[in-house]
């Protein structure tokens, strides 16, 4: 189990990493054809893709084979994210508390959540398409 946890927090790291990226190039390319909220709106989509994608090719290699692993990965990639998210918008971007609750609001348009529950149940969702369970 010790190494399910160290190779899910391995990729954990790549998935932030490859998020950072995906939110500058969001910024630099799709912010000023679309807006700043249409386009995390939109970027939703393209970091839950980034996520699947590399969980597709990640998960094997973890060695999760039961649904509980599964999800625990999951559920690790989401507290971390979570945090990651909060901190790096609070300290580095100095954004609001409003502003990053508007993230996860639907009522305001927000849709992380979305992306946060794609995050959680990737690795389920892959192991089952590759027939791991």
């Amino acid at each position: 189990m010790v190494a399910v946890v160290a190779k899910a927090l391995l990729i954990w790291m790549l998935i932030a990493i490859a998020e950072v990226w995906h939110g500058i190039l969001r910024v630099r390319l799709l912010n000023r054809r679309v807006g700043d909220h249409r386009a995390r709106q939109i970027g939703v989509f393209s970091g839950s893709a980034i996520i699947l994608l590399i969980a597709w090719f990640s998960v094997p290699w973890i060695g999760v084979n039961r649904i509980g692993q599964c999800l625990g990965v999951g559920f690790l990639w989401l507290a971390l994210m979570l945090a990651f998210e909060i901190a790096f918008g609070r300290f580095v971007f100095r954004v609001s508390w409003q502003r990053i609750a508007a993230d996860f609001d639907f009522r305001k348009g927000g849709l992380l959540s979305i992306g946060m529950l794609i995050l959680w149940a990737s690795p389920l969702l892959v192991a089952r398409l590759k027939g791991l369970l």
